[in-house]
């Protein structure tokens, strides 16, 4: 459980990996108690009102997800969607090509920098 206590160090608390808390309590008069997860029972439960963000809705933030089709050992196959920017980086005296690229089934954030590919290639 020694990972599971890094979750708050590393900024890992956030939704996008792991969920929504439901608040149970106010503790003080700027801190609140949060309902986590079994996982989470190594982490203490009471978080800063600095730590916590009211959800504004918007509609735009709805997300539309498609599920990856799955093969029979459980695993997907990953294909790359777009090469969002491409870099040459310079080693010595070397050029090295890199382009970051978008991969289905993940969001930009997610993007990763792949090594090899020419910069003045069109395709991914």
């Amino acid at each position: 459980m020694r990972g599971v206590k890094r979750f708050g160090v590393r900024g890992k608390l956030s939704p996008r990996y792991i969920g929504l808390y439901e608040v149970l309590e106010r503790v003080g008069a700027v801190a609140y108690r949060l309902a986590l997860s079994l996982q989470l029972a190594d982490v203490h439960n009471i978080f800063h009102v600095s730590n916590l963000r009211k959800y504004i809705h918007n509609p735009e933030h709805a997300m539309l997800y498609e599920p990856p089709e799955l093969q029979e050992d459980l695993s997907y196959e990953e294909l790359s969607v777009s090469i969002i920017i491409r870099e040459v980086r310079k080693l010595r005296n070397r050029e090295i090509p890199y382009v970051k690229i978008r991969w289905s089934n993940h969001d930009d954030r997610e993007a990763t920098w792949v090594y090899g590919i020419s910069a003045s290639s069109s395709s991914v």
